[in-house]
């Protein structure tokens, strides 16, 4: 069963508004079963409207229209959705009259205009709205042979998502067969997309019945597993089925089965062993400290530490000594280590992280160019450097650095 969603209005195709709602329902309508293929945004043309409607219709089960059900007179989705399926638009008088009382109890004067939100495609149920003007419609008929589900909903989030939940989700439930959605989600450390993919796609091609989708990001790559069987168990067994085998075959390159972020694995970890964790920082100017207290409870395991952007406050707060960074430079794998071991000792933690490195744009040599990092991990009687060149701008090159290191405690502890 496959569902499409259709946004309207001119102001989710300017850089200024998004799309929200459609993140809701796609939640709602994959609870129900119903997988969400399609996703269209169009403007408040009615030419337009009108065509989108016509595709939706020809390729979805489901439709779902969001917005363009006001009084004004870019608002036409009743219209375009009556003109794609060839039927009318009828005046419901009884649906009229509230409008009216609406109004009225409000001692507000109700404008012609607002009467166009009586207007119902023939054959449509009403939908009541208990927090606004603009009634939702709910259509079922034949398109191209094949029966179809139609909803009409307001723009508005919390009108949308109180008539959804409160008068579209049983019918749907009622109307279509039982079916299930399940996922899993697996999260790679530090390895490129296309590496993942060369060894994980031999696996997931044999499993047709299971989408899989790979998403890259800066340090990671995610691999999203969906299917859909006639009960939950059946349905979640044969993703955590292909999820083990993708697991086994890429090993400790897995942070994580469920879907949980680096820090948060970092941090599980951490309290596992019963250890703790300082960090100085250079390059990536408190991003790693961040990222690590961002989650709850992280004062258990996490230490403190310092950002030591300046020379001087390399050698006052993490003891790295001036004639060090004089003779190697401030980017370098002994300054590197000198931070992580220096961090360690002075917030008395079992492992101290040193990353130091040029984030850009500026600030590149030859010898040194632009993105080069080095990391450190110290711990009792060692420390380990790590030397990479990330590529991208100043940001994704200060995100990749603190997920190298997050990483690097990681494997330390595992």
């Amino acid at each position: 069963m496959l569902a499409e969603i259709v946004a309207i209005g001119s102001e989710l195709l300017t850089p200024y508004r998004q799309d929200t709602n459609s993140l809701f329902l796609t939640e709602r309508l994959n609870q129900l079963g119903i997988d969400v293929a399609f996703k269209t945004i169009v403007g408040d043309s009615r030419q337009h409207l009108t065509r989108a409607a016509g595709i939706a219709f020809s390729r979805a089960d489901v439709i779902i229209f969001m917005g363009g059900l006001g009084p004004t007179e870019d608002d036409l989705t009743r219209e375009a959705v009556a003109d794609a399926l060839g039927l009318e638009l009828h005046r419901d008088q009884q649906l009229l009259d509230s409008l009216e009382q609406r109004f009225a109890s409000r001692k507000i004067r109700m404008t012609p205009n607002n009467a166009k939100q009586a207007d119902l495609i023939a054959g449509a149920t009403i939908l009541p709205n208990p927090v606004g003007s603009a009634v939702g419609q709910w259509l079922t008929g034949t398109f191209d042979e094949c029966e179809k589900i139609i909803l009409l909903l307001p723009g508005p989030p919390h009108e949308l998502k109180r008539m959804f939940d409160e008068q579209c989700r049983e019918r749907l439930h009622a109307k279509l067969p039982r079916a299930f959605i399940a996922t899993r989600e697996l999260r790679i450390g530090m390895m490129a997309e296309s590496a993942a993919d060369a060894r994980v796609a031999p696996i997931y091609q044999r499993y047709t019945d299971v989408q899989t989708t790979i998403l890259a990001g800066a340090g990671e790559v995610q691999l999203h597993l969906k299917t859909c069987a006639d009960s939950p168990e059946k349905a979640q067994q044969r993703v955590d089925q292909l999820a083990l085998e993708l697991e086994n075959e890429l090993g400790d390159a897995v942070f994580s089965s469920q879907g949980e972020t680096m820090e948060q694995i970092v941090g599980l970890y951490l309290q596992m062993r019963g250890a703790t964790l300082a960090a100085a920082e250079s390059c990536t100017g408190g991003l790693l400290a961040e990222r690590i207290t961002s989650i709850a409870g992280s004062s258990r395991y996490f230490a403190g530490g310092a950002v030591v952007y300046s020379n001087q406050l390399k050698t006052k707060f993490a003891g790295v000594p001036a004639e060090l960074i004089k003779q190697h430079g401030a980017v370098s794998r002994e300054v590197a280590a000198r931070l992580a071991e220096g961090i360690r000792a002075k917030c008395k933690a079992t492992f101290g992280v040193g990353i130091t490195g040029i984030a850009g744009p500026t600030g590149g040599t030859p010898e040194k160019p632009v993105g080069l990092v080095f990391h450190a991990l110290a711990s009792e009687g060692s420390t380990d450097v790590i030397e990479r060149t990330f590529p991208g701008d100043r940001k994704r090159i200060r995100w990749f650095a603190s997920q190298q290191a997050l990483d690097m405690v990681r494997r330390k502890l595992i």
